[in-house]
């Protein structure tokens, strides 16, 4: 193809696309120039006058690089790979940096093989990161465990583009044995090492960064982000589903260290991917927030280009990957035409692509719950002292506050009081038995239980409610589904559910599903008391998350994430 490119960047030889009358933004000196744009096969050829086999008037709209998500967890939008591309695509994301680690924590490597077979069905350019820390801590179960050396035989292959993210923060800081032999992997096979590091600061950042990780997209304030940059880490902006601080964190970014920032979504749910956005909501976001829109283009795409090394990508030149997105305007960013290797592949905010039929799910990571059958007596939490500690969610953020509430105790069991909660975590895996019990205040639910198969990292069952029969119910009910979402409301015996069979995680069906299954599960949940300020499901998925602080239940018991150690829930 080589000869091809020079002879059509030369003009001797037809181009096979040109966007005539094109205005494009220039990501390596932020100007926003004009001129047609030759594609050739994969790659731009040219930028100036050219002729094509196929040409498209771009006359009024803007052409961008194709956006680059520089942290996500597909699985986290509940979608197999295939239609979390039909969803990102049209919004113009093209590549993603995708770690796996919640179907690697349920089913192991298996589960990872899974995701880049299926991926490799969409024209979503997908780099898969191996995931670091499975489980995310030495304290709890999960489904899989990916020692020291199981990274040293997996980081070496082609699949395999990075290392996940390394949560486990106080092992690299502390120099546990195991941490520094994953890092030493990677870094011996030339891979990038990606951080997460929230709230880590001064020496124990420098500690954390001399693990030659690269990159952290944990911070809860601008002033962090600005630290992280300082230090020379590429910094994500993370626009979630679940975290809310995407507009104050971008107050942290200026024309001296826009360069060290990148956009990730890292969790971002279906209904949100398809009525507001991917990475262009991002960029409606970071505009609104005050953010230059070429310094939110170039974060988008060039930023994260050259941090993962991406060569030819993030930029619109000779030679470069034919990666584009053409928007109205550089405010609101609605997304017209999407190029992938130079092949339109959407328009209009349309696929024009099919992935179904050759939707890859193999059986071997369905049937992922195996729990005996509980009863109500299984969620009695028996308190031996008046005063005890709950977990208390931060709404729009993965952070827990711990407070010490007062409690008193009948037949075995806390009487519930003041917008408290039961919260119970059930491993799920290796039928083990464990169930890890705690409190929770503050979340609103009144009347049964709720659980979900999604609990990060390791994907437990977490349950909540204020009814023992229907928590029990709620965990059965998940059990006999495969895994997924429950709601049992205790006044009218009715269970209402949503199946996520793919390691209960995932759906086997379309994006349309899990959207109107969820909606309805969220709406019903609200109804019964769930404050507005929470998403109902997956704000209870991150309270089992033993690497965010402050306070989280595993199925091992209450932890204290700031010591990194359990803790009684007793507090006199």
């Amino acid at each position: 193809m080589l000869k091809k490119y020079i002879d059509v960047a030369a003009g001797r030889v037809k181009a096979d696309i040109v966007l005539k009358n094109a205005a494009f933004l220039n990501t390596f000196t932020g100007k926003v120039e004009e001129g047609d744009i030759a594609i050739a096969g994969d790659r731009i050829a040219g930028i100036g006058s050219y002729d094509g086999v196929m040409e498209y008037d771009m006359s009024g709209l803007v052409v961008l690089p194709g956006f680059i998500d520089g942290h996500v967890h597909i699985e986290s939008s509940m979608l197999t790979p295939e239609p979390f591309a039909e969803l990102v695509v049209p919004r113009g994301t093209t590549t993603v940096i995708a770690d796996p680690h919640e179907i690697t924590n349920v089913c192991g490597m298996a589960g990872f093989e899974y995701m880049v077979k299926a991926a490799d069905n969409t024209p979503l350019e997908v780099h898969f990161q191996l995931p670091s820390c499975v489980p995310a801590t030495p304290f709890e179960n999960s489904g899989a465990t990916l020692a020291a050396k199981d990274i040293g035989a997996h980081i070496c292959r082609s699949q395999v583009f990075g290392l996940g993210e390394f949560m486990n923060y106080p092992g690299v800081i502390n120099c546990d044995d195991e941490a520094i032999k994953k890092l030493e992997a990677a870094h011996g096979f030339g891979k990038i090492v990606d951080g997460h590091a929230p709230c880590v600061t001064g020496s124990r950042l420098n500690a954390y960064i001399c693990g030659g990780i690269a990159t952290d997209h944990e911070c809860s304030s601008p002033q962090e982000l600005q630290h992280k940059a300082d230090r020379g880490m590429y910094v994500m902006l993370r626009h979630s589903s679940s975290g809310q601080d995407f507009a104050s964190n971008c107050a942290a970014v200026n024309a001296g260290n826009m360069r060290r920032f990148c956009i990730c979504t890292d969790d971002r749910h279906a209904a949100d991917l398809k009525y507001k956005g991917h990475i262009d909501d991002a960029l409606r976001a970071a505009v609104s927030a005050g953010v230059d829109p070429v310094w939110a283009v170039t974060m988008a795409t060039l930023n994260t280009a050259e941090c993962y090394d991406l060569r030819w990508r993030g930029a619109i030149a000779p030679y470069r990957f034919a990666d584009l997105a053409v928007v109205d305007n550089l405010k609101d960013f609605n997304v017209k035409y999407v190029f992938k290797d130079g092949v339109l592949v959407a328009e209009g905010g349309k696929q024009l692509f099919n992935v179904h039929h050759n939707r890859y799910i193999p059986g071997h990571i369905t049937d992922t719950v195996h729990i005996r059958d509980l009863t109500a007596d299984d969620f009695k939490l028996q308190l031996n002292g008046a005063r005890a500690r709950a977990i208390v969610p931060r709404p729009g953020t993965l952070i827990t506050d711990c407070e010490v509430v007062d409690v008193n105790t009948a037949g075995g069991d806390v009487i519930l009081h003041d917008d408290l909660l039961k919260l119970a975590v059930v491993e799920r895996h290796k039928n083990t038995g464990n169930i890890g019990r705690g409190l929770l205040k503050g979340y609103g639910f009144k009347g049964g239980a709720m659980g979900i198969t999604v609990a990060h990292d390791s994907h437990n069952i977490i349950l909540l409610g204020d009814d023992n029969a229907a928590m029990a119910m709620a965990a059965n009910t998940l059990k006999e589904t495969g895994g997924g979402m429950v709601l049992v409301d205790s006044a009218t015996g009715e269970v209402d559910h949503m199946i996520l069979e793919v390691g209960g995680l995932m759906s086997a069906r379309d994006a349309d599903y899990v959207i109107e299954e969820s909606d309805r599960l969220y709406k019903k949940a609200h109804s019964m008391g769930v404050k507005q300020g929470f998403a109902p499901f997956m704000t209870l998925a991150f309270l089992s998350l033993a690497v965010i602080p402050h306070l989280k239940l595993l199925d091992t018991g209450l932890f204290d994430v700031d010591k990194f150690a359990f803790t009684d829930i007793k507090a006199d």
